[in-house]
């Protein structure tokens, strides 16, 4: 019998349309028995910021950082032609119309196929995201565990 197929993504972008690309994969792989684990760094954390505000203890900085990043999957924008948040208005208006799963489903899609999600505890204390802003059930670790994965994936990916 083969050893499971490993997929690995490190999600850098904080992109609503590259974000959701990421998943689209990850829950592919995932539908085709592949071991997944997506790396959310930098700005790739939006995507697993809490949509409501909670309040914990920080420092200037670290406030600034949290008012300017979108909070939750949902209020990231596009990479291209956002047009103040128009375009991804109409993007979310097409996924709708089609019937396609929006980037918080494909998440929640993600967690049932036991999609590691990971958020990267270097880039957490730079930016002074603490674990209760972010989803429950997701794992917290460094680039040495994601090289871990990464070394002995079949498919590796940076988006």
């Amino acid at each position: 019998m083969s050893e499971r197929k490993k997929t690995t993504i490190v999600l850098f972008s904080g992109d609503y349309d590259k974000a959701m690309a990421a998943y689209i994969i990850a829950n592919g792989a995932a539908a085709y028995d592949h071991e997944v684990t997506i790396f959310h760094t930098f700005w790739g954390l939006n995507a697993l910021r809490k949509d409501s505000d909670i309040h914990v203890k920080k420092g200037f900085l670290e406030k600034m950082f949290g008012k300017m990043m979108p909070k939750g999957a949902d209020r990231m924008g596009l990479s291209k032609m956002n047009f103040g948040g128009a375009g991804k208005k109409m993007i979310q208006h097409v996924i709708k119309k089609h019937n396609a799963m929006p980037l918080p489903d494909l998440i929640d899609m993600a967690q049932e196929q036991d999609v590691k999600l990971v958020a990267c505890t270097m880039t957490m204390d730079l930016l002074g995201l603490q674990k209760e802003e972010l989803m429950d059930y997701i794992e917290y670790a460094g680039v040495a565990a994601y090289l871990g994965d990464a070394e002995e994936g079949n498919v590796n990916l940076f988006i």
